[in-house]
């Protein structure tokens, strides 16, 4: 693996889920895999999960650790080529971005949309940018559109809790915020689950308000209704998660009917495993009794970020140990 931005950077999710586990079972079976190597983690936006879990995976792996928060630490970043520097953005990413490479072994970057400007979020201009002048291999910590770590913990924890011999009902239902959030954690858990579903491991469903639809892109294969009481039906896993609109782009629409997912509407399903990426806000995108409830798997979720996070860290050394 060179770098690690979708699911397109991987074969076979059936493969990498398994590597995943066996790293739970022995997380230190590679720990000189990463000796001499070196980590860098850049955060332009707030992180929890990402943060500790990339870093304690690399640890396990014997890689070294250097993290910066770009938007405190660092200099403001100009982007655009063939521009005179004359405002407040003070270095260039064309120089930024090398330095970490120079520093680096692998760089992983973190960087939310401003949700303003759809074409301008969509291009991943930061991420391509970065990829461009690191030279280095680059994992997503979240970018605009996609946040792939957190989509493998996501079907890595759905596999451990598969009923033997049954193919899963997994539903993504979308949930009420009070601000407008990115897609990119919808867009990345539908594009990880169309693959998984390709692979014959599930069926998939996405449940939405209308004026809600995500990019085709990334729900190509899968079906798509406005009625989540259907959706809900006979679930096996419900991952709730809210979104801004992508159409009338980074905005909250109306919707008048509720949304939340609680007891009630988890009586619909077959006993569903409950599934959020976190943070979550308590009973206004899920209810505290499903969050509390021995069906829940967010902390699960949360606890496999270190292995996806160390499966697609192994792979990328494995090919940079290979190239030397």
């Amino acid at each position: 693996m060179k770098q690690f931005f979708s699911v397109k950077d991987i074969n076979s999710i059936s493969a990498i889920v398994n590597e995943a586990l066996a790293l739970k079972r022995n997380p230190f079976s590679h720990e000189d895999l990463g000796k001499h190597k070196t980590l860098g983690l850049v955060f332009l936006n707030p992180s929890l999960r990402t943060r500790m879990s990339t870093q304690k995976a690399a640890l396990q792996l014997g890689m070294q650790v250097m993290m910066m928060n770009l938007n405190q630490d660092g200099w403001a970043l100009e982007t655009q080529d063939g521009v005179v520097m004359n405002g407040t953005n003070v270095e260039h990413i064309r120089e930024a971005a090398a330095v970490m490479g120079v520093y680096c072994d692998v760089l992983g970057l973190r960087s939310f949309p401003n949700l303003q400007n759809q074409e301008q979020d969509y291009s991943e201009t930061l991420f391509n940018k970065f990829q461009q002048y690191n030279k280095k291999p680059l994992i997503s910590l979240e970018s605009a559109t996609l946040h792939p770590l957190q989509s493998l913990a996501d079907i890595i924890t759905i596999v451990e809790h598969l009923k033997p011999g049954v193919k899963p009902k997994v539903v993504l239902s979308w949930a009420p915020h009070i601000k407008p959030l990115p897609q990119a954690v919808a867009n990345s858990f539908s594009q990880w689950m169309c693959k998984a579903q390709e692979e014959g491991l599930i069926d998939f469903i996405i449940t939405h308000p209308e004026g809600y639809q995500l990019k085709d892109t990334f729900i190509a294969g899968t079906t798509v209704t406005n009625n989540q009481t259907e959706a809900l039906v006979d679930a096996d896993f419900v991952y709730v998660k809210n979104w801004s609109s992508y159409h009338e782009y980074g905005q909250i629409l109306p919707v008048e009917e509720n949304w939340m997912l609680d007891q009630q509407k988890w009586q619909l399903t077959n006993q569903a495993k409950v599934m959020h990426c976190l943070p979550v806000r308590r009973d206004l995108e899920l209810a505290s009794e499903l969050l509390d409830g021995k069906d829940s798997l967010v902390i699960e979720q949360a606890e496999n970020r270190i292995w996806a996070a160390q499966v697609v860290l192994k792979q990328i050394l494995e090919t940079l140990n290979t190239a030397v």
